[in-house]
């Protein structure tokens, strides 16, 4: 069983990766400075093999001495500020993560990681020019500083491996979702509101899509290219090819919950509220050996899980 780091860990993505990795025997180190983090996602008490630091991946001096205390041969590094609104609210905030990739391949490199795993964000598409959009075919051409960060983190991986043979896969989220995501993602907002019965906000007409990935195929398709050795010095986007109106999101979710709360249409965002995105999940399939959860089963696996608190 190997040594894995995984920044981000007390994230929504991050600590499902470390409840399956500790699970499968691996020993987990989990750091978060739980700014959006929350160590409630974390059952530490039923992972053993699994413990947590609070260490900011952006201060050398915190995440150098995780790196020397724990030796991991492997590293996710999924720490980064996230979130549409957040991130183009605290755009320093978010070009502050540029020192944490940097931090973690230089660390990475000088430890003997044997591999940095990334994620990336469907972002740095920007507004669609190719549609589905492929990992090896589709322009880069987003703007926004959390897109920019996130590119500039996979040309830094792309040169450590030129440069020092540091191996690394990217992968590249589209929305996730799941029953502990936070709050403020538009799966989880949408089914709160309903379940309450207070008004569901869509920025604009609604008309823009998106597709949904449920946490379990997120997960699973990471730790598959982990264990399998697959998508090695290369990218995969990871998430679902069933596109849907944000609109239409929230009319499915009223109709699951039964809700009566109404639909409340707010000015469109000034930037950042992409009109399209749909990845070519082709490579991602591979990697499940299945199909990606339909997003109907998804949601309906959300509202009956007990682990989504109101």
């Amino acid at each position: 069983m190997a040594r894995v780091l995984v920044t981000g860990g007390a994230g929504f993505i991050g600590s499902e990766l470390v409840i399956k990795l500790a699970h499968a025997g691996h020993q987990v180190v989990a750091v978060d400075d739980l700014t959006t983090g929350d160590l409630g996602k974390l059952p530490l008490d039923q992972l053993p093999g699994a413990h947590f630091i609070k260490c900011d991946v952006n201060r050398f001096e915190d995440i150098s001495s995780v790196f020397y205390a724990h030796r991991p041969e492997y590293v996710f590094h999924y720490a980064a500020v996230v979130g549409v609104k957040r991130t183009i609210e605290n755009p320093v905030m978010v070009l502050r993560d540029v020192d944490g990739i940097r931090n973690i391949l230089d660390l990475s490199k000088n430890t003997g990681v044997r591999r940095v795993f990334y994620s990336s964000s469907s972002e740095v598409y920007g507004e669609p020019v190719e549609i589905p959009q492929n990992e090896r075919t589709t322009p880069l051409n987003s703007k926004l500083p959390y897109a920019i960060v996130k590119n500039l983190g996979e040309a830094f991986l792309r040169s450590y491996q030129k440069e020092f043979g540091l191996d690394y896969t990217v992968f590249r989220f589209f929305n996730t979702y799941g029953p502990r995501q936070s709050r403020d993602f538009v799966v989880s907002k949408f089914i709160r509101a309903a379940l309450k019965g207070e008004d569901i906000t869509i920025y604009g007409d609604g008309a823009q899509t998106r597709t949904f990935c449920y946490i379990d195929d997120n997960v699973d398709a990471c730790l598959a290219a982990f264990r399998g050795e697959e998508v090695v010095n290369d990218v995969v986007n990871i998430g679902s090819d069933q596109e849907i109106g944000i609109l239409d999101l929230a009319k499915e979710i009223l109709a699951l919950t039964g809700s009566s709360s109404r639909i409340v249409h707010l000015p469109p965002l000034e930037e950042g509220d992409m009109t399209r995105r749909m990845p070519d999940v082709t490579r991602m399939r591979k990697l499940l050996g299945r199909e990606p959860l339909p997003l109907r089963d998804g949601l309906q696996h959300v509202l009956a899980d007990t682990r989504f608190i109101l």
